[in-house]
């Protein structure tokens, strides 16, 4: 990769890190050569481009206006190479995937193992966030796509994959754990986990929707600390199958007396332009 191309992805990858540490894991450079060829960015163009803390790294003004230039150069760049690969063929490439944190954990370990058999030489490198930030990386090109609820913005391409169904779930000791179907009503009489960030989740959609308003005690975006605190008899919560998969906490998963699901599905800007390695993946998930 041309020098001044490796500086621009060693700024981009730095932000997206947050820190020239785990930017130089992820490039595989020493930490001093990711710092060395941000200063010699900062040098040339003769401005500051991150202010360097204790607590990582942070954008300057100008280098939140130089940001995504140097972003829309480095997808360039990806997208000329992955033209190249083309050419050569299937020997090499990168799968760059955002996914919401259940349908990471449920379905991309399979995909991989069953892609990469007949693959060997792809790499994948995963995101995981919630459906706005997906989309937001899919646009910018921080990801070739995403896997996430449907619908998705209407400029993205996307290809339905399968209904999620959401679930009840609760301490293993609860009363009800035996029970075949939880009541969405049963919400009322107890301590509620909510699986929510920005954007207003399917369980508060469900729960609105069936005139239930539970009292939440806790809201997280991370699946593994609603089970974790599930366990402990602190609350119950409502989450999507996907998550439940190989659970290794001891609660108990039961299904609504009101049938839910949400709508998985993959999302990117479009296929027709997508890098070879990516297409062969979409194909492969779509059989």
């Amino acid at each position: 990769m041309d020098v001044g191309v490796q500086k621009y992805l060693a700024f981009v990858e730095t932000v997206d890190c947050g820190s020239f540490t785990r930017a130089a894991e992820k490039l595989h450079y020493s930490q001093s050569g990711v710092s060395r060829m941000i200063r010699d960015l900062e040098t040339e163009w003769s401005v500051t481009l991150l202010e360097r803390g204790k607590g990582g790294v942070k954008l300057t003004s100008d280098g939140m206006k130089l940001l995504p230039c140097a972003r829309s150069i480095c997808a360039e760049v990806a997208r000329l190479q992955a033209q190249v690969d083309e050419l050569q063929g299937l020997q090499a490439g990168l799968i760059r995937i955002g996914a919401l944190s259940g349908a990471a954990a449920g379905l991309l370990p399979g995909w991989a193992e069953g892609f990469l058999r007949q693959y060997p030489n792809i790499d994948f490198a995963l995101l995981v966030g919630e459906h706005r930030e997906i989309e937001e990386w899919v646009f910018s090109g921080r990801v070739d796509f995403g896997v996430l609820d449907l619908p998705a913005d209407p400029e993205l391409e996307t290809v339905f994959l399968e209904q999620d169904p959401l679930l009840a779930v609760l301490p293993a000791d609860h009363p009800d754990a035996g029970a075949a179907v939880f009541p969405v009503s049963g919400f009322l009489d107890e301590p509620f986990l909510l699986l929510e960030k920005e954007n207003r989740a399917e369980a508060s959609r469900l729960l609105e929707s069936c005139g239930v308003t539970p009292h939440v005690r806790f809201t997280t975006w991370d699946e593994q600390t609603i089970l974790s605190m599930v366990e402990q008899g602190l609350g119950v919560s409502i989450l999507p199958s996907l998550a439940l998969r190989r659970c290794a906490y001891r609660v108990a998963a039961r299904k609504l007396d009101v049938p839910a699901y949400r709508n998985l599905g993959i999302a990117l800007r479009s296929r027709r332009t997508a890098s070879l390695a990516v297409k062969s993946f979409l194909e492969f998930v779509e059989r």
